[in-house]
């Protein structure tokens, strides 16, 4: 038996908080990392200099893919949605094995891509930065695919498998993480939602609710002049809407319009248009508040103006609380990996992102939030390396803590 497997051995017999931290494979871990910097800020511009809007993913995967190979996980493939999904192979036997699932996102927002075809360079590396469109998101991958590499180097062997995936589509209704949680559920004791370094810690989720808004009216040239106009009735219901009181930010519960779309040339009045609403709420009741008050005020403006209105779900993601996820190994040795790195975590249990399927499952699941660049989906988009390397030591910390019982 190696060195390093003698000491990840020994740490089996830890309690929780020691087993978070078992200092010389911590510390292993953690120079396996750090010596690969130059090497993972290059493997972040190669993936940033890939276009991949959501619903576009699938050269990102296979490069991917291809990393995950060249680390020397198991089992890769990519699946039709596209995710990528590797693994170190536990040791127990196939009935009594299970996993921890580490997941990062493929796709980027719509306007990165657009970024991307109009920049004058490609991603490149400034200082403690990578610079360009596409590198901020991408970070939590490359941090993901540094830990597992810095596992397999280290020899580290767990018990229960350990995954690492990226996920398509996370942008347009967590699709990817669907496909992941379907895929993995029955076998998996945990997800963990790579979307920082750590320094902020979620355990819950918020639920989502989207909807598009349709609204009709008579059409018609600019000549025939005056009212009915749907974009009156669409303009008082977008302004009316917004204007719904919401309880104060901490509550988590909350109402936007970000989407309005309307006509195609600048001399006809349209028949129709939509808007988006985006209702979130800890409490489902909130939730059944707002849906109740947006359709009121669709009702009104329909009378006053005619304009008849379709309200359409776009998607609905639960949320919720899995029970004793506060007190769960997960958790507490996501802390202590956290103080041990030098952060102060915050504990959250409105989470909005891919873990949210998880959870709303039934299933232990993490949000690694905190630091990891700025100017996301901005021509002047980056990602910031030490908070990219802290991610990928939190990671490969976690990750050697839960593969055993």
């Amino acid at each position: 038996m190696t060195v390093l497997r003698a000491l990840f051995a020994c740490a089996l017999a830890l309690p929780v908080a020691a087993q978070a931290q078992p200092s010389a494979l911590a510390a292993r871990l953690d120079q396996l990392v750090e010596s690969r910097r130059d090497s993972l800020a290059a493997d972040l511009v190669r993936l940033a200099t890939i276009q991949s809007p959501s619903g576009e993913e699938a050269e990102r995967a296979q490069a991917v893919a291809a990393q995950m190979r060249a680390i020397g996980l198991t089992d890769v493939m990519v699946d039709k949605t596209p995710n990528v999904t590797g693994r170190i192979r536990g040791s127990l036997p196939d009935a009594s094995r299970r996993a921890i699932v580490f997941v990062a996102t493929l796709d980027d927002l719509a306007p990165v891509a657009q970024h991307q075809r109009s920049a004058t360079r490609a991603p490149y590396v400034s200082g403690d930065r990578v610079i360009g469109p596409g590198t901020n998101t991408s970070s939590t991958t490359a941090a993901v695919l540094g830990a597992a590499r810095a596992l397999v180097a280290a020899g580290v062997r767990p018990q229960h498998d350990l995954v690492f995936a990226a996920v398509a589509q996370e942008e347009t209704g967590l699709i990817g993480m669907k496909a992941l949680y379907a895929d993995w559920k029955s076998r998996a004791d945990a997800f963990v939602d790579v979307l920082g370094d750590g320094r902020s810690l979620t355990y819950g989720a918020i639920s989502i609710h989207w909807w598009r808004v349709w609204a009709y009216h008579q059409g018609g040239h600019t000549l025939t002049g005056g009212l009915p106009n749907v974009n009156q009735g669409i303009a008082r219901a977008v302004d009316r809407v917004l204007a719904i009181p919401q309880p104060p930010a901490n509550s988590r519960s909350v109402l936007n319009i970000s989407m309005i779309r309307s006509g195609d040339v600048v001399n006809r009045k349209p028949d129709s248009a939509w808007f988006s609403v985006d209702i979130r709420a800890l409490e489902a009741p909130a939730i059944a508040r707002n849906e109740a008050t947006v359709r009121a005020v669709l009702d009104s403006v329909s009378r006053e103006t005619g304009t008849r209105f379709d309200m359409r779900p776009l998607q609905q993601t639960a949320g919720g609380q899995v029970a004793g996820a506060d007190t769960s190994k997960l958790v507490r040795a996501s802390v202590s990996i956290a103080k041990a790195l030098g952060m102060t975590p915050q504990l959250g249990i409105a989470g909005s992102s891919n873990l949210n399927v998880a959870i709303a499952g039934g299933t232990l699941a993490i949000g690694m939030g905190g630091e990891r660049g700025g100017a996301r989906a901005e021509p002047g988009e980056f990602a910031d390396i030490p908070a990219m390397l802290r991610s990928a030591k939190f990671v490969a910390r976690l990750a050697a803590v839960m593969g055993v019982r």
